[in-house]
């Protein structure tokens, strides 16, 4: 789970509350598998005290998305999570608004892949399910991808069915191209209770980040029945 969105709404009126650690500890809880934390440049939501803060509340590994810059490179390197996701990121942007064009930035990614993999950081690329972008991503030698959904996710909202196949079979085709190829396929990004079944269900897809929603639904079940809930839809697609 990313739980960016509990920091959003702590920041909103400033002080401590509702805390994502508190956040990140549920999810532990209730058979989460991990968290996700960004740590944006404008420190929007997560700040840098949450990183270490939600390391030590939990056993779950962090998955820290961050920006191809030096200075998200040096705090990657001074807190070691599990994982670093890297991520397009525009000042403006509401949210993550697409894949990361691996492909175009290769010189710029490559020593930042490589340091930190040197450090036992398990590196990730945020792309668009594009043959051209993975083909970056084996180049760039990261052991994941994580597949942008946003397209399928805006197609489902729409009721686009023509639509809604072919970015489902997009993401469908890539993660069974990056397995082929020994990358570990990831996707997320504007899934729901709604749309998260037919991607659960791409069998190469070993995970999947969700968090805006499930913060959107605790408003009114609570965090626990909406992790529980995503879980146990998340699970019926699998089979």
């Amino acid at each position: 789970m990313n739980i960016d969105h509990v920091a959003t709404i702590r920041n909103a009126r400033g002080g401590d509350h509702p805390d994502p650690v508190r956040a990140a500890e549920i999810v532990a809880s209730v058979g989460g598998d991990g968290i996700t934390a960004h740590l944006r440049e404008d420190r929007r939501h997560i700040r840098d005290a949450d990183l270490r803060r939600i390391q030590e509340a939990t056993d779950l590994p962090l998955n820290l998305e961050m920006a191809a810059t030096d200075e998200m490179l040096a705090i990657a390197l001074a807190h070691r999570p599990h994982a670093a996701c890297i991520v397009p990121e525009k000042r403006e942007e509401r949210t993550t608004e697409g894949g990361l064009d691996a492909a175009g930035l290769h010189n710029q990614l490559a020593p930042i892949v490589a340091r930190l993999s040197d450090e036992g950081i398990r590196v990730s690329l945020f792309i668009e399910a594009e043959e051209r972008q993975l083909d970056a991503a084996l180049r760039l030698k990261v052991p994941v991808v994580e597949f942008h959904t946003g397209e399928y996710a805006h197609a489902y909202l729409d009721g686009d069915g023509e639509r809604i196949e072919r970015e489902l079979r997009r993401v469908a085709d890539m993660s069974a191209l990056a397995a082929k190829n020994g990358i570990e396929p990831h996707a997320g990004h504007g899934l729901t209770y709604e749309n998260v079944q037919p991607i659960a269900a791409i069998p190469q897809l070993a995970e999947l980040n969700i968090g805006h929603y499930l913060v959107g639904e605790a408003v009114f079940v609570g965090l626990e029945a909406a992790v529980r809930r995503m879980r146990e839809l998340m699970d019926e697609a699998r089979g």
